[in-house]
C-alpha cells in the first residue's frame, strides 16, 4: 500500500511539474509572437502600402510616384456618394485620384469586391478616366485555384488587359458577360466562374462611377 501510495504522489507530481512547464513554455512562446508581431508591425504595414502602390502605379502613365498616389486617397465614406453597394466594400476602403503637374485628374481608381468567386471573393482595383474608360484592372487579393482562377493576375496571364479601353457603352451592355453567356469576354482555360465574378465586379465599378462622377472628379479644397 505504502509503494502504491508512493507512485501515485510520484505520478501526481510528475503531471503537475509537465503541467507547469507546458504553462510556462505556452507562456513564453505567446510573448515572443507578440514581440515578433510588434517588431514587424510596421515592416509589413510598409511591405502592404509598397504592394499597393507598385498595383496602382501600374495602372498609369510614367511619371506619377507612388507617395503621390497614395496621399491622394479619398474615404468612400463621403455621404454624397451613391450605391456603394456596387462597389462591394466598406466605407472605411478608399478611393485614389491621379492628378498630373498641371492638376488634372487622369484616373479615377476604385477599390471593388468580385462576391462571387470560385473560392472566395476577389479585391480589385479599377483605374477609370474622366472620360469613363476603363485604364486597368488589377487583381489585389485572391484565393483562386492555381493553373486555372489565377489566371486572373497579370502575372499569370494577360487576360486581365481586355478590360482596357472598355466603357459602359463599349461593350453594349448586354455584352458584359463572358462568352459562355453570350457576351464579350473570354473565359480562363478552364474556369468560367472566376472570370464571370471579375466581369461583373468591374461593370460595378464603372455603373458607380457614372453615378458619382460629379463627385469622384471635384477636388475640394
Amino acid at each position: 500500500m505504502t509503494n502504491s501510495a508512493e507512485s501515485t504522489t510520484t505520478l501526481s507530481q510528475a503531471i503537475r511539474k509537465s503541467a507547469i512547464g507546458l504553462a510556462i513554455f505556452a507562456f513564453f512562446t505567446a510573448g515572443i509572437i507578440s514581440v515578433t508581431q510588434y517588431l514587424t508591425k510596421d515592416t509589413i504595414v510598409n511591405n502592404e502600402k509598397a504592394f499597393e502602390a507598385r498595383l496602382l502605379l501600374s495602372l498609369l502613365p510614367e511619371g506619377f510616384k507612388a507617395e503621390q498616389i497614395l496621399d491622394s486617397a479619398q474615404p468612400l465614406s463621403n455621404d454624397k456618394l451613391l450605391q456603394l453597394d456596387l462597389l462591394h466594400v466598406s466605407k472605411s476602403d478608399v478611393f485614389y485620384r491621379a492628378t498630373n503637374s498641371q492638376g488634372n485628374i487622369e484616373a479615377i481608381i476604385l477599390p471593388v469586391i468580385a462576391p462571387e468567386g470560385y473560392t472566395e471573393s476577389i479585391r480589385l482595383i479599377v483605374g477609370i478616366s474622366p472620360q469613363g474608360e476603363i485604364i486597368g484592372v488589377r487583381v489585389t487579393k485572391h484565393r483562386e485555384t492555381p493553373g486555372l482562377g489565377d489566371q486572373v493576375e497579370l502575372s499569370k496571364s494577360d487576360w486581365i488587359l481586355n478590360f482596357n479601353g472598355k466603357s459602359l457603352s463599349s461593350p453594349d451592355a448586354s455584352l458584359w458577360l463572358v462568352k459562355k453567356d453570350g457576351g464579350e469576354f473570354d473565359q480562363l482555360t478552364g474556369a468560367t466562374i472566376t472570370p464571370r465574378a471579375v466581369v461583373k465586379a468591374v461593370n460595378h465599378s464603372l455603373q458607380f462611377f457614372e453615378l458619382n462622377r460629379a463627385v469622384l472628379l471635384t477636388v475640394e479644397n
